[in-house]
C-alpha cells in the first residue's frame, strides 16, 4: 500500500493575473507552484503573495505548454482543486439570513458560468449553486472569466435542483427565476428578503419544472429592437436590482 506521501495529490491548473492573484490572497485553497513568464512585467507582486510555494520563471513556449492553448498572461499556478460543497450539507449548516443566492439551471458555458459567478461575487451573494449535470466544468476558462470571483464566494453543487429549490423555499427563502415572459417586472419584486435567484442556459432559458415552482417569474424590462440579453448580462442586471434593493434598505 502506498504511503501518504507517496499518493499523488490531485491538482487545478489556475491562469491569468487576476485568477492566479485571487487564488493566493484568497487562500480558500492550497496552492502548489506558480509559474512566471521570463521578463514578463509587473509580476514581483505575485511572486511576492505566493509565500512558501516553489516560484519558477519559464519561457513562453513553456507556459504555452502548461496553460494547454489557454491565455495565461504570463502567470500560471499549480493549486488544489477549488472546494465545492454538497447542496445538502450547505442548507443544513451554511445557509444565512438575508440570503443571496445564485442558482444556475443548465449554464454549460464555461466563459457565461464565470461570468454570472463573477457578477454574484460582486453584488453580495453568499452562495452559487449548481447541478451535478448540465453544468460548466471548474475549468480554467470558467476561472478566468470569473476574474479571480470563485475565490471569494461559496461554490454549492446540488444533487437535484428542483428538490435543492424547494428545500430553500421551506426554509423560507423566495425562489425567483428570470423568463422573458415573466408575469412580474424584475422591479415589481421585494429581494431585500432571502432570495434565490434562477438563471437557465442561453437555449432553453429556465427549464418548466422549475417554472412551476417557482414564487415569481420575472422578466427584465427591455427597450429597442433586442429582445432579449445573455445569461450572463441577464444574472448581472438582476444581481444589480438585488443590491441597489437591500442597500437602499440600510
Amino acid at each position: 500500500m502506498p504511503s501518504h506521501k507517496d499518493r499523488k495529490v490531485e491538482t487545478a491548473l489556475v491562469y491569468g493575473r487576476n485568477p492566479v492573484s485571487a487564488c493566493l490572497r484568497a487562500r480558500k485553497r492550497r496552492a502548489r507552484k506558480l509559474f512566471l513568464l521570463q521578463g514578463g512585467k509587473n509580476l514581483k507582486p505575485l511572486e511576492q503573495a505566493a509565500t512558501d510555494i516553489p516560484v519558477e520563471y519559464v519561457d513562453r513556449r513553456t507556459l504555452d505548454k502548461l496553460a494547454k492553448g489557454g491565455v495565461h498572461q504570463g502567470v500560471l499556478l499549480h493549486a488544489n482543486p477549488l472546494p465545492v460543497k454538497d447542496g445538502a450539507a450547505w442548507l443544513k449548516e451554511d445557509l444565512p439570513e438575508s440570503a443571496l443566492i445564485m442558482v444556475l439551471d443548465g449554464v454549460e458555458d464555461p466563459h457565461n458560468f464565470g461570468a454570472i459567478v463573477r457578477s454574484a461575487t460582486a453584488c453580495g451573494a453568499h452562495a452559487v449553486v449548481f447541478g451535478q449535470d448540465r453544468a460548466a466544468p471548474l475549468s480554467p476558462a470558467a476561472l478566468k472569466s470569473a476574474a479571480g470571483a470563485m475565490e471569494y464566494i461559496e461554490l454549492v453543487r446540488a444533487k437535484n435542483i428542483i428538490r435543492f429549490l424547494g428545500e430553500l423555499q421551506d426554509s423560507g427563502v423566495a425562489v425567483v427565476a428570470l423568463d422573458a415572459h415573466g408575469e412580474h417586472t424584475l422591479w415589481d419584486v421585494d429581494m431585500t428578503r432571502s432570495v434565490a435567484l434562477v438563471v437557465g442556459s442561453e437555449g432553453k432559458g429556465v427549464r418548466r419544472m422549475i417554472k412551476k415552482l417557482c414564487d415569481y417569474l420575472v422578466r427584465i424590462p427591455i427597450s429597442g429592437p433586442i429582445t432579449s440579453l445573455n445569461a450572463s448580462v441577464s444574472a448581472a442586471v438582476v444581481l444589480t436590482e438585488c443590491l441597489r434593493q437591500r442597500q437602499g434598505s440600510k
